[in-house]
C-alpha cells in the first residue's frame, strides 16, 4: 500500500466483480481511505477481450489519477470512430480534449493495468470467491460467498455490484432491471486468417467488420440478417458462412480463440442504490456493445461513485451523499440505452428502406459537422454534464487540470489570486488542494472541482466570506483526507 494514502478505517466495502468497473471502483475507494475487498467469481482473468477500446473521457479519467501515460504507451490512437456502423465515420480529432481519439487496447490488458493500480492503492482482490446472495440492515451487509474452501459469510459496510448484466448483487438487493428483450443477435469471433484484411461492410445480408487484434488474430464481428437466433454453441463454420454471405470470403479463417453470439437486450436498473448496496457498469445497464462504450460508461460510473462512497464508508459524510450517484449517473444510463438501441436499429437495417435510412444519415454526418460532433461527443462521453446546483458551471466537466486531481482530492481554483490567506488555509486544512492562476475555460473567479473532474461549486466573485461558507459545507465530506 502507498504510505502517502489515508489509512483505511471502519468495516470494509466489498466490490463484487474484478472487471474494469470493479477494479476502478476499488482503486477509488482505497485512494479515498476506505478499506476495500474485491470478490471475483472466476479463478483467473478471462483471456477474451469483450472491449477493444478506451474512449476520450475514460482516458481523461485515467489522467486524473496519473495513469494515462501507461495506457497511451501501449494503445493505438484511432482518430475516427463509427456510429451504428454508418459508412461515414465520426471525426474524433476535433474533440475538446487532449485525447481526441479512441485508444485501441484490448480489455485484457486494460484489466491488468487497472488491477495493478488498485493493488498499489491498497485494495485486496480475491479470485475464486462467488457471491451467491446477501442481506442488509441498518448496520451493514452480510454476503454469502462460495470460495475455494467452501461456503462462508462476509460482512461489509457497503457493497458495490460490478458483476455484470446478470448481477447476483443486483438481484439479491431486489433492484429491478426493466428494459427491452433481445430482438436480434450479433456475433464475434477471434480467429487467425490465411488472407487477412481490414474490412467494414454492410449490405442486405448483414454487417461485418474485421480488425487485427493482438496475438496474430483478427476479430470478426457483426450481424447476420439470415440468422436471427442464437444457436449454442456458435461455431467456426457458422462464422465462415456468415462472412461468405456478407463479404464473399471467409479470409481463410482458422484456429478460433473465441466465438460468441450476443443480443441487443437493453436494460437499465431502476435505481443504482438500494440502501447499502449500489450497482455500476453492466450490473446497472446492459445493451448491444455498439460503439464500444460499455466499459467506458462503467468506469465513469465508478469514478462518480468512488469518492462519495469512500467518504461515507469512513464515516466522514452523510450517506445521503450516495443518492447523488444515482441522481447523476442513472440519466447517463438511460442515454446509453437510447443511443445503443438507435445504433442497433442502424446496424440491423438490412432492408431497402433501412439501407436508405443509413445512406441518408451517413450523408448528414459528412455534410452537417455539428451532427458529427454531437455524436462524437456522445460516444466519447465528453458531453456528460450533471444538473447544476446554483452556479451554471456546477456539474460540468473540467477540460483539463488532470494532474491536479491525481491524489483524489477536491481542488480549489483561485483563478484571480484574490482570496485571502484565511480562505486558502481553511481549504488546505479541510482536505482541498489549492491552486491559483487563470483558467482559460472559465471566467468564474473561484471554482471547486470534485475528485471526479466535475465542478462542485463556483462563484463569479472572489468573496472570502462566501467561499469560507462554501468550503465549510463541502469540506466536511473530505475531513478524512487532511
Amino acid at each position: 500500500m502507498n504510505s502517502d494514502l489515508p489509512q483505511p478505517t471502519g468495516s470494509p466495502v466489498v466490490v463484487v466483480g474484478a472487471g474494469p468497473v470493479g477494479l476502478w471502483t476499488a482503486a477509488e475507494l482505497a485512494l479515498g481511505g476506505a478499506a476495500v475487498v474485491v470478490l471475483e467469481r472466476a479463478t483467473e482473468r478471462s483471456p477474451h477481450s469483450k472491449a477493444l477500446g478506451v474512449h476520450p473521457r475514460t482516458v481523461e479519467v485515467l489522467a486524473m489519477r496519473g495513469l494515462a501515460r501507461r495506457f497511451l504507451d501501449e494503445g493505438v490512437p484511432v482518430p475516427s470512430w463509427h456510429f451504428g456502423m454508418l459508412e461515414s465515420r465520426l471525426d474524433l480529432s476535433v474533440l475538446d480534449t487532449p485525447y481526441p481519439f479512441m485508444l485501441a487496447l484490448p480489455q485484457v490488458r486494460t484489466e491488468q493495468l487497472l488491477e495493478e493500480h488498485a493493488l498499489a492503492a491498497g485494495a485486496r482482490v480475491l479470485r475464486g470467491h462467488a457471491v451467491t446472495g446477501l442481506e442488509q440492515d441498518d448496520d451493514g451487509v452480510t454476503l454469502h460467498v462460495t470460495g475455494p474452501d467452501g461456503e462462508y459469510t462476509r460482512t461489509a459496510s457497503y457493497v458495490v455490484g460490478a458483476d455484470g448484466a446478470g448481477s447476483t448483487v443486483r438481484k439479491a438487493a431486489g433492484i429491478e432491471f426493466p428494459g427491452t428483450d433481445t430482438t436480434s443477435y450479433g456475433y464475434v469471433g477471434e480467429v487467425r486468417l490465411t488472407d487477412p484484411a481490414v474490412v467494414s461492410a454492410h449490405n442486405e445480408h448483414g454487417a461485418l467488420i474485421s480488425v487485427p487484434v493482438r496475438g496474430g488474430r483478427h476479430r470478426i464481428a457483426g450481424v447476420d440478417a439470415h440468422h436471427n437466433g442464437a444457436p449454442d454453441p456458435f461455431t467456426l463454420d457458422a462464422l465462415r458462412e456468415t462472412a461468405i454471405r456478407v463479404v464473399g470470403t471467409d479470409f481463410g479463417m482458422h484456429d478460433p480463440g473465441w466465438l460468441s453470439r450476443f443480443g441487443n437486450a437493453t436494460r437499465v436498473a431502476r435505481t443504482y442504490r438500494a440502501g447499502r448496496v449500489l450497482v455500476a457498469g453492466d450490473a446497472a445497464h446492459m445493451h448491444l456493445p455498439a460503439g464500444g462504450v460499455g466499459l467506458n460508461v462503467g468506469v465513469q460510473d465508478a469514478m462518480n461513485l468512488g469518492w462519495r462512497l469512500a467518504a461515507v464508508a469512513r464515516g466522514e459524510a452523510d450517506p445521503a451523499l450516495l443518492d447523488g450517484y444515482h441522481d447523476e449517473r442513472h440519466p447517463i444510463g438511460e442515454q446509453l440505452a437510447e443511443h445503443t438501441l438507435a445504433q442497433s436499429a442502424l446496424i440491423t437495417a438490412t432492408t431497402p428502406d433501412g439501407a436508405a435510412l443509413r445512406s441518408l444519415l451517413s450523408g448528414l454526418v459528412v455534410s452537417v459537422p455539428e451532427l458529427s460532433l454531437a455524436l462524437a461527443r456522445k460516444l466519447s462521453a465528453l458531453d456528460v454534464a450533471y444538473p447544476p446546483t446554483g452556479h451554471p458551471l456546477t456539474g460540468t466537466r473540467v477540460p483539463g487540470l488532470f494532474e491536479l486531481l491525481e491524489r483524489g482530492r477536491p481542488v480549489l481554483l483561485d483563478r484571480t489570486g484574490a482570496l485571502g490567506g484565511d480562505v486558502t488555509s481553511l481549504a488546505a486544512a479541510t482536505g482541498f488542494d489549492v491552486v491559483a492562476g487563470d483558467q482559460p475555460w472559465t471566467t468564474a473567479a473561484v471554482v471547486v472541482v470534485r475528485p471526479d473532474g466535475h465542478v462542485w461549486w463556483a462563484s463569479d466573485d472572489a468573496d472570502d466570506a462566501q467561499v469560507m461558507t462554501a468550503l465549510k459545507g463541502l469540506g466536511a465530506t473530505f475531513a478524512a483526507l487532511r
